[in-house]
């Protein structure tokens, strides 16, 4: 299909940026994943000898090349049952009792799909395509971007720069030290997420394990069940009604919009820093600023970032606010709510990528810091009131406000004030040698010992 007559960007104009999440939220992935889940369980109940059958090495090795070798071909397969049955799951069943039938596997065909209600196959199915898209993509590509961060964090640890609160000037810090804030951030929502395991049921019509009971009164099966979704790298819910409740994709789902937002502060300061001059951008002698004015090099890929990120977060709004509610034991609104994750995530992905796009681009504009360092005297009136105070001088801060509030201050202005205070001559000696890009604090420890 021509890209150009996409609707959606995540097809089109991104399409690229986005391509390996296919493998995981495609409509393809999905019918492929049912797939993996209807054989997986008819293994499982032969194996644990709750149905009575049996299958040789070279059978199950068919089993799994149904699996292993299925394709957008075979899932247009299903699509077409599908247009029949007007069921998905149920297409995926008919699909497979066609290949088993090839096979010669005409003895095991009863038992697939048994005891199963189609949302113990897609809630399965959908938390595994989560797992698997976060693990094999998603965290892969927040690793590269803290990694980048922390090589800015190292590389301009000792680099002053004027810190800014309310917009204002304030007490200096070092731009390696603010790069490791958002590293440091990023790092601890991202353990919190990769030790969150998704829930699943697999407990039939209402939760309730109905039918297998009547089928089966001799096997016990919330112990069955849970060892089978566990066997998946999932955690296993006892207490559903026909669906899984979703709570655990909403927590997910919350922790993604908090990693969303801090890559959108990272990139809202970043816009900041490069319009005020503390950061260059490089240049691409084949790329284009503005259509009309020649000169411009704009920071395109923070603002790109900042919208997708956008985007992202209403998704997991609209999602957040709906999955967990149901109508008694199911209405089928959640289905097409799910379908969405992937969307949601793709824009998240490339906000990731934008922003590495954007680090890659920049460097430190020294001479612009360093000058506007020298020239915020007043910076220093924090550490002056605080050693008064040391000196047990009462009315410290006033002085110092009455010196500088709102007042641009020199260097003399500063060295003079100092001279005329009655305090200890080695505190009057630290304050006189001061100046605002030495005034640093710890930022080169912190940075190194986090």
């Amino acid at each position: 299909m021509n890209e150009l007559l996409n609707i959606s960007p995540i097809d089109g104009r991104y399409k690229n940026k986005v391509k390996d999440l296919e493998n995981y939220f495609s409509e393809y992935a999905l019918i492929k994943y049912r797939v993996f889940v209807e054989l997986s369980w008819l293994k499982f109940i032969i194996k644990e000898k709750i149905v009575d059958e049996e299958i040789t090495s070279s059978k199950e090795k068919s089993i799994d090349n149904i699996y292993k070798k299925f394709d957008v071909k075979e899932a247009n397969r299903v699509k077409e049952i599908e247009s029949t049955t007007k069921h998905d799951v149920k297409a995926v069943e008919y699909y497979l009792q066609e290949k088993f039938k090839e096979l010669n596997l005409e003895k095991l065909i009863p038992f697939i799909h048994i005891t199963l209600t189609s949302e113990d196959v897609n809630n399965t199915s959908y938390n595994l395509m989560i797992k698997d898209a976060l693990n094999e993509v998603y965290f892969k590509e927040l690793d590269c971007l803290i990694n980048k961060i922390e090589e800015l964090s190292s590389e301009y640890k000792s680099v002053p720069m004027l810190g800014h609160t309310h917009g204002q000037i304030a007490t200096p810090t070092t731009v390696g030290k603010e790069f490791k804030v958002f590293s440091y951030r990023l790092k601890s929502v991202l353990e919190l997420i990769k030790s969150l395991k998704l829930r699943s049921k697999f407990s039939g019509a209402v939760g309730n394990y109905n039918c297998h009971v009547i089928a089966y009164p001799d096997v016990d099966w919330i112990k069955k069940t849970k060892k089978f979704v566990e066997s998946l790298g999932l955690e296993y819910n006892p207490l559903t009604t026909q669906i899984e409740s979703h709570d655990f994709v909403c927590i997910l789902l919350s922790y993604l919009k908090v990693l969303n937002n801090i890559i959108k502060d990272l990139n809202s300061d970043m816009w900041l820093y490069i319009s005020n001059n503390y950061f260059y951008e490089k240049t691409n002698k084949n790329e284009v600023g503005s259509s009309v004015m020649p000169h411009k090099v704009n920071p395109i890929n923070h603002e790109n970032s900042m919208a997708n990120i956008e985007i992202s977060n209403s998704i997991i709004d609209a999602l957040v606010n709906n999955l967990s509610i149901s109508r008694m034991q199911r209405d089928l609104s959640d289905s097409s709510k799910m379908r969405n994750i992937g969307v949601m995530l793709a824009h998240s992905l490339i906000s990731i990528r934008e922003t590495m796009s954007g680090l890659n681009k920049v460097e430190v504009n020294n001479d612009f810091i360093l000058n506007e360092l020298d020239n915020h005297y007043e910076v220093l009136s924090e550490a002056i009131q605080t050693v008064l105070r040391k000196n047990k001088l009462s009315n410290a801060y006033e002085l110092l406000k009455e010196l500088s509030r709102g007042k641009k201050i020199a260097k003399k202005d500063i060295i003079d004030f100092i001279n005329k205070l009655d305090i200890n001559e080695n505190d009057k000696r630290i304050l006189l040698e001061l100046t605002p890009k030495e005034y640093i604090g710890l930022c080169k420890i912190i940075v190194e010992n986090n």
